[in-house]
């Protein structure tokens, strides 16, 4: 945990990252540029701070960089959050306007993440069956000037992928319940691993989530993450539902130029991605991308419709590229 940096995502739905970077010079931060590799990152002490090598609108201090009393986390200006966090909905990438279901929600930093890559346009359906969780989540969707969104108590296994509702609804993040061995700072090294029995168990809730994402009839994409080091949540997970799935849904070889793959399970494994605080300073993390294929496939080459704008999000593009600088004044912090 003392080697992972301190992560800071800028909230766009009411600031900007050149409008923050000039908040934190004006607190006395040094600000270092973009990064151009891992090792920069590693580098940093003392009160400097650089934008991320791989996100847009991630930037990055010195580990342990306290925040929470700071006048831009407190409004919603800035999120706190790992960047292998930061990694689902990025790569999800919904088009503004889309309605979009985070099946596993609370605590609520993804949600907030796609309401800013929605731009506030669209619908977010957020599912939670913890009711403390997802009231505190309700607070910080708030506090983030979310829009937009309808929370839910409500297990997702039990929401019906026919209800007209849902008709709409063409991307899902789905962040289960794993056994979270990939979070640096939650497990101490001496807690002993998961037994082979639970992760079993794990592995068949994760299954079976996953096979019920994919029944949503106008689902295009789908984000499958895991906070998990295990294959038995992983890549076995994935591979036994597009097993199950037969062709209807395909791997997509996401975010090309990130350093970490998936294990090699199974053929095409290689298009997930893993991060883990040694090659990628991040928590550990687990992300697999999938698309529909077949009918109506021949739009999904847009899917992130802002593709154009955010070339980041394309398939099969270099993702280092940060985009080119627009200017936009939102509540320029003082």
């Amino acid at each position: 945990a003392s080697q992972v940096p301190r992560y800071v995502r800028v909230n766009t739905l009411k600031t900007c990252v050149d409008d923050v970077i000039d908040f934190f010079k004006r607190q006395g931060y040094s600000y270092l540029g973009k990064a151009a590799r891992v090792e920069e990152l590693r580098a940093l002490s003392g009160k400097k701070f650089l934008l991320d090598l791989h996100l847009p609108e991630l930037l990055v201090f010195p580990p342990q960089t306290d925040f929470h009393d700071n006048l831009l986390y407190t409004s919603g200006h800035i999120i706190l959050q790992d960047k292998a966090s930061c990694l689902p909905a990025f790569l999800l990438g919904p088009a503004a306007g889309s309605h979009v279901i985070d099946a596993c929600a609370a605590p609520g930093n993804k949600t907030s993440h796609l309401a800013a890559i929605l731009k506030n346009k669209g619908q977010i359906f957020a599912f939670d069956v913890d009711t403390k969780r997802l009231a505190t989540m309700n607070t910080m969707l708030m506090r983030a000037g979310v829009t937009g969104f309808q929370l839910a108590q409500q297990d997702f296994l039990t929401v019906d992928p026919g209800d007209p509702k849902y008709g709409k609804v063409t991307y899902i993040l789905l962040d289960p319940s794993c056994s979270g061995s990939g979070m640096v700072n939650r497990m101490p090294r001496e807690e002993a691993a998961p037994s082979a029995e639970r992760l079993q168990a794990l592995a068949g809730f994760q299954r079976k989530v996953l096979s019920h994402a994919l029944s949503f009839p106008a689902l295009r994409r789908l984000v499958y993450s895991t906070c998990s080091l295990h294959r038995e949540e992983n890549e076995d997970v994935v591979h036994a539902v597009l097993q199950e799935r037969g062709s209807a849904f395909r791997l997509v070889n996401a975010f090309p130029s990130w350093p970490c793959r998936g294990l090699a399970a199974f053929p095409g494994a290689e298009s997930c991605l893993r991060a883990s605080p040694a090659d990628t300073l991040t928590h550990g993390f687990f992300v697999a991308v999938l698309e529909r294929c077949g009918e109506g496939a021949a739009a999904l080459s847009s899917l992130p419709a802002a593709a154009e704008e955010n070339p980041q999000h394309g398939e099969g593009r270099e993702l280092g590229a940060a985009p080119k600088k627009r200017k936009r004044k939102k509540q320029r912090v003082k």
